[in-house]
């Protein structure tokens, strides 16, 4: 391609809208937007002078997909605002309620979305509907892994998506822990079929590197979703409450949302699996990590298709984890959420959303009205980073590929991300215009 524009109206295959414009001009790339479409929809401002008690809940609809991790940094960052504790038992729920979150969303991305690209078809209604095929046997894998993430979830939070039961301070009820055997058991069985995606995702040939720096949370004593320093690839490290100093906000005229670089050394980042498997591969379960042993050879890796193997390499780690929890945990069925009058302050909940770290802050007043809200996505702070890869991409290939062929390579980079705008999908429009 010498001169041209590649329109990418809608990228397919994400969780919401995004763009891609690309300007060609003599063999070269002389522009590239990635443009992010309904990205403002006023949450944080509809909750101001709302009662702590609804806002939680209440964000959680900021997103149909991982609407958990929207309710859990809300209600860590209200807790903390309000100086309330919680119990190890509740502790242990919600790392057991984000266990179920991570095998059903990272299930979802990974064979929904990605493996037709793997198999070479368009969608998953092209998959063969041959027993024998190997697309027809990992196809169903997923069916049995996101039912069991979902079930998962509706044991211990009462539902998968906009999940009742936990709350400030603790959870509503407490799960019935009869159910646990079974549940068990089905994660036991699932364990083979998620063994047999992290083969697939590793053994894909598809490769492209480009130097990034990661952010993540770490927690010095396992693998961790919900609690820990933020760490960067620098092996700096900061308090959930200081994450905000490791970030520069970047105004994007032609995107709905801002983007975020490092605010020392103005570099863009990435956040999500790969992130945390570059950052925090040493504290994967034993068990996980024994059996995932010859896949981690990858990492830490440069290559943004790793961010798939990772995805696939924490469902194990989740599945593993939820085991040990399901099989140590004493449930008290009368235990009740902390509670505490209301009071100022500023509190700040940092967790790892499937697609990377997630900020949601609080500032409450004494009568415990909310005065500020913030959220920031993991994919506003991974936008600088795509945008940089496209550009890296483009310009390697735009002289010896098709157009056809350099649109389909782009979705499938920014699809590695597994970026969430919003809670739909569309259906990709080509718009060319030469120049």
């Amino acid at each position: 391609m010498d001169n041209g524009t590649i329109s990418l109206d809608h990228i397919t295959k994400i969780e919401g809208n995004a763009g891609l414009e690309v300007k060609v001009k003599d063999g070269q790339v002389e522009d590239l937007k990635f443009i992010i479409g309904d990205y403002r929809r006023f949450y944080t401002t509809a909750v101001q002078g709302k009662p702590i008690a609804m806002v939680p809940s209440f964000l959680s609809r900021i997103c149909g997909t991982c609407s958990v991790s929207h309710l859990f940094a809300s209600l860590e960052a209200v807790e903390k605002s309000q100086g309330i504790e919680l119990s190890e038992n509740s502790k242990l729920l919600r790392r057991l309620s984000y266990d179920a979150l991570m095998i059903r969303d990272h299930a979802l991305h990974l064979y929904f979305f990605v493996l037709p690209d793997i198999l070479g078809v368009d969608s998953i209604l092209d998959v063969s509907d041959d027993p024998e095929d190997e697309g027809y046997v990992l196809l169903h894998d997923s069916f049995d892994i996101k039912r069991t993430g979902t079930d998962l979830g509706n044991i211990v939070m009462g539902a998968p998506i906009h999940a009742p039961i936990p709350t400030i301070g603790g959870f509503n009820k407490q799960p019935d822990p009869s159910l646990f055997p079974e549940m068990i058991e089905r994660l036991e069985k699932i364990r083979p079929q998620v063994i047999r995606g992290v083969k697939t995702f590793y053994g894909w040939d598809i490769q492209f590197k480009r130097s990034s720096d990661y952010l993540a949370l770490r927690n010095p004593d396992r693998f961790d979703f919900l609690e820990g320093s933020v760490v960067n690839s620098d092996g700096k490290s900061v308090s959930e409450e200081e994450f905000y100093s490791f970030l520069e906000k970047v105004v994007i005229p032609y995107s709905q949302a801002e983007g975020y670089q490092f605010s020392d050394t103005h570099a863009d980042y990435l956040v999500g699996s790969l992130a945390r498997l570059n950052l925090n591969m040493d504290q994967l379960h034993p068990r996980t990590r024994a059996d995932v042993e010859e896949y981690l050879q990858f990492f830490p890796s440069d290559d943004v298709h790793d961010n798939n193997l990772a995805q696939a390499i924490e469902i194990l780690q989740c599945v593993d984890e939820a085991i040990d929890i399901m099989k140590t945990i004493q449930i008290d069925p009368e235990e009740k959420p902390v509670r505490v009058p209301p009071r100022a302050g500023r509190g700040v909940g940092v967790v790892e959303a499937p697609r990377g770290i997630l900020y949601h802050m609080a500032e409450v007043d004494e009568k415990g009205m909310i005065v500020d809200y913030d959220v920031i996505v993991p994919t506003a702070q991974n936008q600088i980073n795509i945008e940089n890869d496209l550009k890296k991409y483009f310009n390697e290939h735009v002289a010896d590929m098709s157009r056809e062929e350099l649109e389909h390579e782009a979705e499938v980079i920014i699809r590695a991300y597994d970026p969430c705008m919003s809670c739909a999908t569309n259906f990709l429009e080509v718009e060319w215009v030469e120049v």
